[in-house]
């Protein structure tokens, strides 16, 4: 039996469950194992193999997040700064929600993988997380779901209703631009440039009014294009202009990673597009993002 062909959407599936790049790469390589030790039981007349897949990766998720934390993004937890002078003390005791790469899967797959609705999601119980995202997402029916979590159809329902209604406020799974439509992509070209010129009025212009900026593993965050910019003058007067970024995609959305004036890697930031404007700009600054998304850490 050929799991492979699996492993891309089993990651995504794990990781919209542990919101960890890292830690869904570790759960999908259980679930193989596993599957590949119950090879000789698993029986085709009752499920296909994905559906089984399916089964075995929920239950590895659902051991390993007992009595985990949920990973947040810094405006999950409390209100927005005002103060865009204020230290920036990285919160190392804080599990944070990470970004995907999106090389690391299809097109088809993406779904669901929205920063902000995963970070939504990592509010619920996880069976619960699992059965919105194996019903919402995935679209395994209420039977097949049932018998993934060993439960009832009622249950299940039961379930999707509570989710979906604590999910109400976070935006629908489709509802921002892709990375490669053409209106975002020319948002995001300007912004780069901007960036790089360390033009701090040219990249307000491209903000929405209430744009969100954000930065694990530093707590702080802040809402407005006023007090984007008043920190961003911030980040440049202390690194000078000369940066340089590449053009990603994780999540599902646009990303840039930049590099320092002297060509070291400083962030990966990904971003939310809406309306030909910037609402919403998740900064990460942790070398294991870096390493998911395979990014060197200094250009030439």
């Amino acid at each position: 039996m050929d799991f492979e062909p699996h492993r891309g959407e089993l990651t995504a599936y794990c990781y919209r469950m542990a919101g960890s790049f890292h830690e869904a790469e570790d759960l999908v390589q259980e679930t193989l194992l596993r599957a590949w030790k119950a090879r000789d039981r698993y029986d085709p007349a009752r499920a296909s193999v994905r559906t089984w897949l399916y089964r075995i990766a929920t239950n590895v998720c659902l051991t390993a997040l007992e009595g985990r934390a949920r990973r947040p993004l810094p405006s999950g937890l409390g209100a927005a700064s005002d103060d865009p002078g204020a230290p920036l003390r990285p919160a190392t005791d804080i599990p944070w929600l990470q970004p995907f790469p999106d090389a690391r899967c299809d097109a088809d797959t993406r779904a669901g993988l929205r920063l902000a609705w995963v970070a939504a999601t990592q509010v619920l119980p996880a069976r619960q997380r699992a059965v919105v995202v194996l019903r919402s997402v995935l679209e395994f029916s209420a039977a097949e779901v049932a018998t993934h979590l060993e439960t009832t159809v009622p249950a299940v329902n039961s379930a999707l209703q509570r989710a979906r209604a604590a999910l109400a406020g976070a935006g629908g799974m489709d509802e921002i631009a892709e990375p490669d439509d053409a209106e975002t992509q020319a948002v995001i070209d300007r912004y780069a440039r901007a960036f790089e010129a360390a033009d701090v009025e040219a990249l307000v212009r491209l903000l929405t009014d209430d744009a969100i900026l954000e930065m694990p593993p530093v707590p702080l965050w802040f809402r407005g294009s006023e007090d984007y910019g008043r920190f961003m003058h911030r980040v440049f007067e202390m690194r000078g202009a000369g940066w340089s970024v590449r053009g990603l995609a994780a999540n599902g959305q646009p990303a840039l990673a930049a590099y320092t004036p002297d060509r070291q890697l400083h962030t990966l930031q990904v971003f939310t597009v809406a309306g030909g404007r910037i609402s919403h700009n998740v900064v990460f600054a942790d070398p294991r993002v870096f390493k998911a998304f395979d990014l060197p850490p200094k250009i030439f």
